[in-house]
């Protein structure tokens, strides 16, 4: 896809570039903020969260007695990051989806705390949410 009208100040045309799963895990490991997309009461809600990436898996924290934690374990979700440029009208998304579990003891759930980070939110995240990248998907707009 191309943008010949790259508009007043910004140089040179833009175009569409489909990321290889690969490209796009890297460059979400690159972000800090993403956003969990998942259904509440049968209708699609989206959440901010930070996150990690441990090997394919998004993994991020959540508090256990929440409504939100209850609405992802054992759901398929899709989690979403991208960084922008406006100066550039340039960018990167990503989009994982997967299944969402729920992780709250054993060594799995250790090995995983250890890399998901401390929530910017206030309040006790005492489970890890863990969601396997099962499709990959991404895309770059880059000047030509």
């Amino acid at each position: 896809m191309r943008n010949e009208s790259a508009g007043p100040g910004v140089a040179g045309p833009t175009r569409m570039v489909e990321l290889g799963r690969d490209e796009a895990l890297a460059l979400l490991a690159g972000a800090q903020v993403g956003r969990v997309v998942f259904s509440q009461r049968a209708l699609p809600a989206v959440r901010p969260v930070n996150f990690a990436v441990r090997g394919t898996d998004v993994v991020f924290r959540v508090r256990g007695d929440s409504s939100f934690a209850g609405a992802l374990d054992g759901n398929v979700v899709a989690f979403e990051a991208d960084e922008v440029d406006p100066a550039n009208r340039s960018g990167w998304s990503v989009v994982v989806t997967g299944l969402a579990e729920i992780l709250d003891n054993g060594s799995e759930y250790a090995r995983t705390l250890a890399v998901a980070p401390e929530p910017w939110a206030p309040g006790v995240h005492d489970r890890v949410v863990r969601v396997r990248a099962e499709l990959v998907t991404g895309r770059r707009i880059a000047r030509t």
